[in-house]
């Protein structure tokens, strides 16, 4: 497996379809980048892991084209460390970016199957970074290198239904190409966690937010509209735990200070898990406020999912996966309407037992279909097919297969 935008094992939908790889027998290799903490290599929890020393931050153009260059070279150098150590039979990325098609690539030429596993619409993801304002040159090339990952895999992992539809629209694959395997809680963290007493006794409505804080994220949106919250609706017995990082964190700190909101938002940073699972347990609302742009306007959000494991009510923009995931778990706010963001959560700060409805009803469809435990054996069965109905020089065993 290669992975570039975030560490192993941190990244929890790569640990987690790692994981469920191995436990249905199959051995896998991880190549990602590395933290300063971390060994090169390591086996975690039965993966086997490969780090490389990724290149320094820069956000500018320049600087990400950099950024995936490297990271492309180095995936492809490291995995021929594997390859000589341990062997591996297949090869399964992680976008973004969209270039390590070219380590795929050179394997497939080898009579390696490649997987493309789609977290995120990179030409789309780019257009919401600039405020849709982006260069179309590079708006052109990103689409040119999505192209090139799709014509180079052997079978694509979609997160939900619309990235299924861009496969078979934009990428022209086949639907019997193309596996759903979507992002979701476990099942068996469910009521695992005690509340902070702190926030479950200070008579306040705890607001809670999970997630990423990048510039596409909607941080300032929530920020706005706590601030609309307390100047224009008069209301201040709030408090919003906000749990992430991100490259937007630093603008959206200052526009909590200069809005006057600061005093009642708490920036945790990146939490562990166990204080992940108590700080969403002490939460009365979970917070989407992931704005309609053409990159949100086809993603899942892995938060409203872990809202719901949670019973917890959910306010969210009206976005089209936002639907599909929450149902009647949430309260959907149209047009990036960030005052009507606040006033949807005065509505279930004033509604206890709407609260609890909407909190039953999510917690019973994680239960019953969104739960990562539905997911996994749609992983599997795709590397069942795969090796299958692929022609090997050698005999292999069944799901002794390495990726």
């Amino acid at each position: 497996m290669l992975l570039e935008n975030n560490p192993y094992p941190g990244d929890t939908r790569v640990r987690r379809e790692a994981r469920a790889l191995v436990d249905a027998g199959y051995r896998v290799t991880v190549i990602a980048p590395r933290d300063p903490d971390e060994l090169p290599r390591e086996q975690v929890a039965g993966v086997s892991v490969y780090r490389y020393s990724p290149p320094r931050s820069n956000t500018s153009v320049l600087g990400f084209a950099w950024e995936f260059i490297y990271s492309t070279w180095a995936a492809l150098w490291v995995s021929f460390r594997v390859w000589g150590r341990e062997g591996f039979d297949a090869v399964h990325a992680h976008n973004p970016p969209d270039t390590l098609f070219a380590v795929g690539l050179f394997y497939r030429l080898l009579g390696k199957p490649f997987v493309f596993d789609h977290h995120d619409v990179s030409p789309e993801l780019y257009l919401a970074r600039t405020g849709g304002q982006g260069n179309r040159l590079i708006y052109s090339a990103l689409r040119f290198l999505e192209r090139c990952t799709y014509w180079t895999a052997n079978h694509v992992i979609a997160t939900n239904e619309s990235f299924k539809r861009l496969a078979m629209e934009r990428g022209k694959r086949v639907e019997a190409d193309v596996t759903i395997v979507r992002n979701g809680p476990l099942l068996k963290d469910i009521g695992a966690y005690e509340p902070y007493p702190d926030l479950v006794g200070s008579g306040k409505t705890i607001l809670g937010y999970a997630g990423v804080i990048g510039i596409q994220d909607g941080l300032d949106c929530l920020v706005r509209a706590l601030a609309h919250l307390l100047h224009d609706r008069k209301r201040d017995d709030f408090y919003c735990i906000v749990m992430g990082e991100g490259d937007d964190l630093p603008r959206v700190r200052e526009l909590a200070e200069r809005l006057g909101v600061s005093g009642h938002i708490r920036f945790t940073g990146w939490v562990q898990k166990a204080e992940l699972g108590r700080y969403l347990t002490s939460i009365d609302i979970g917070l989407d406020p992931d704005p309609s742009n053409p990159c949100n306007d086809h993603c899942t959000m892995i938060k409203m999912s872990e809202y719901m494991a949670f019973a917890k009510p959910i306010v969210a923009f009206d976005l089209p996966e936002h639907r599909f995931t929450a149902r009647d778990a949430a309260v959907y706010v149209p047009d990036n309407d960030e005052a009507g963001f606040a006033a949807a959560i005065e509505r279930l700060m004033d509604d206890p037992a709407a609260r609890s409805a909407m909190g039953a009803a999510g917690l019973e469809r994680v239960k019953s279909e969104l739960a990562w435990e539905f997911s996994a054996p749609r992983l599997v069965s795709v590397y069942d097919r795969l090796f299958h109905s692929l022609t090997y020089s050698r005999p292999l065993p069944s799901r002794t297969h390495s990726s």
